[in-house]
């Protein structure tokens, strides 16, 4: 019999692959834009995994976190027990999967290239926190625009 952590483990794993797909080959594409702007769908599945995963360990959680500073090794004993590395890895995908979005929302914003735009969401899918860092410098204006110094 398959477990419910296996179970939740690929589904997400498998589900958030159409939407990175999409954000890095077809960018600019209606679907990839209706997906995106629908939190509900790229997001909620995911979100609805977690909660399953979350909610019986919620309080060994809590205790963990709030009895002691967190530590390198709290966090590596935490993460040794199957269940609460599952709902690391699906607190992972969702995070990614979030800041992926923004990302591409910037990149698209700011008219970038596929050739841009997909090594930076490649990165954001597997390294989301510099992947996001990278799509910040890429999207930010370095020098003001005249109307924005008139401004200040």
């Amino acid at each position: 019999m398959v477990a419910l952590i296996d179970v939740l483990f690929w589904f997400a794993s498998l589900y958030i692959l159409p939407i990175w797909s999409l954000m890095w080959f077809l960018p600019r594409h209606e679907r990839t834009q209706q997906l995106m702007n629908n939190e509900w769908l790229f997001l909620t599945p995911l979100l609805v995994c977690y909660g399953i995963a979350v909610l019986p360990n919620l309080v060994d959680l809590l205790i963990a976190f709030s009895s002691d500073m967190p530590t390198p090794g709290l966090v590596a004993d935490l993460f040794s027990d199957r269940e609460i590395a599952l709902v690391a890895w699906l607190h992972f995908l969702a995070f990614d999967t979030l800041a992926g979005k923004m990302t591409w929302k910037r990149l698209m914003e700011a008219d970038k290239p596929i050739q841009v735009t997909m090594p930076i969401l490649f990165l954001s899918m597997m390294v989301a926190p510099l992947g996001y860092l990278i799509g910040q410098l890429v999207t930010k204006d370095l020098v003001p625009r005249s109307a924005e110094i008139n401004a200040l």
